[in-house]
This record gives structure tokens, C-alpha cells and sequence, in this order.
């Protein structure tokens, strides 16, 4: 199974692209971690990165994909994967027809999980961190016992800066703008597969697999 995974913030990516690589037995694909591993193991293509990178800008397209590239042709891939935070533009989604054609490999799917803005919000703004071992909780959907205090450890749960209202429309704003041709590009070649976000964890994972084994 060779996937690709979209969703705009808060929309539960992570969640369910860890039950899809189990389920599948296929890698979980993170751009942020390829370049992060690169740049540990000083590869060329790691020191290429880093040079963008320390000075604010964005990685060019070009070599994003070699990257990309250079993690699709190791040997955990070979009965598949799921991309994760690639492609982020349409040049990029090109690039990537280009390479997997060169491999006689093609997308089985481009799974994108939708969520209206308000419910993101909803979620992001209610988001409580703990400042000591770091667990998650939601004041609305998974509260700790006592207002503020991590269960856990009893330390102060706190709200991340990215996490308040104007900072979390901007995020929806900026990924939407991005994303739409990209949605476009995929649902013109008959790969886009549109899963509604604001099911539970299971049921969601459930329409996913579902529609990728071709039930109804």
C-alpha cells in the first residue's frame, strides 16, 4: 500500500497514520524526521538541508525530493509506505509521479482527512501540555481530574503559544491555501480519498481502511 496523508492541523494525522503503518506493516514517512535523520547522520544530502535550514528558508523542491527519493528506494519500502508532510505543492506531487515512474511504482491513495475550522479551533485552543512530563490533556474532551494539575505527575498543565486562537486560524489558513491544488491535482486523478475527520478515532480508522480495501 502506497499512501499519502493530508489534514490540516489538528486534524488527527498522527493518530491514525500509526494505526495505518501497523496495520499495513509499511513505514511512516515523515519528511521532518528524513531531514532531522540526515542532517544526525551529516549526509550530504543532510548538510544540503541544514544550510537552508539554519538560515530560516525553506528546502527547494529539488532537494526535499531527492531526500524523499533517497528513503523511498531502502529496502522497508518495498511493499509500500505512507508519506507524511510530502508533497506539500503541486510541483512537488510532479516530482514525486516522476520518481515513483521511474521505479514502476504508482500511488494507491491519497487519503485526506477533512475537519471544519471551528472544530479544529475547538480542539487546538483546549489543548493543556504538562510542563514536567509533558502529557496532553483537552479541558472539553479529556480533562485532568483537577483544573490545571497534570494527573500523572501533579505539575501545572499549561497552553503552547501555537496552540491560542490567532495562531491556530493562521496555521488552517496557511495549510488550506497551500493544500487546495494539491487536493485538486489528486482528485483529477482519481486518487483522493476524502474521510471525515470528526469521527472517533476507531470509526475513522475503520472508514479508512475500508475504502482503501475497497468496501463500502
Amino acid at each position: 500500500m502506497r499512501l499519502v496523508l493530508l489534514g490540516p492541523p489538528g486534524a488527527g494525522k498522527g493518530t491514525q497514520a500509526s494505526a495505518i503503518v501497523k496495520k499495513y506493516n509499511i513505514p511512516h514517512i515523515s519528511t521532518g524526521d528524513i531531514f532531522r535523520y540526515n542532517i544526525k547522520m551529516n549526509t550530504e544530502l543532510g548538510k544540503k538541508a541544514k544550510t537552508y535550514m539554519d538560515k530560516g528558508l525553506l528546502v527547494p523542491d529539488e532537494l526535499v525530493v531527492s531526500i524523499v527519493k533517497d528513503r523511498l528506494i531502502k529496502d522497508d519500502c518495498k511493499d509500500g509506505f505512507l508519506l507524511d508532510g510530502f508533497p506539500r505543492t503541486v510541483d512537488q506531487a510532479e516530482a514525486l509521479d516522476e520518481e515513483l515512474d521511474k521505479m514502476s511504482l504508482k500511488l494507491d491513495k491519497v487519503v485526506n482527512i477533512e475537519v471544519e475550522k471551528d472544530i479544529l479551533i475547538e480542539r487546538a485552543i483546549g489543548r493543556r501540555i504538562c510542563k514536567n512530563c509533558g502529557a496532553t490533556y483537552h479541558i472539553k474532551f479529556n480533562p485532568s481530574k483537577k483544573e490545571g494539575i497534570c494527573d500523572t505527575c501533579g505539575e501545572e498543565l499549561y497552553q503552547r503559544d501555537d496552540d491560542k486562537v490567532d495562531t491556530v486560524e493562521k496555521r488552517i489558513e496557511v495549510y488550506h491555501k497551500q493544500t487546495k491544488p494539491l487536493i485538486d491535482y489528486y482528485a483529477e486523478k482519481g486518487l483522493l480519498l476524502n474521510v471525515d475527520g470528526t469521527k472517533s478515532i476507531e470509526e475513522l480508522f475503520n472508514v479508512i481502511v475500508k475504502s482503501l480495501e475497497g468496501e463500502s
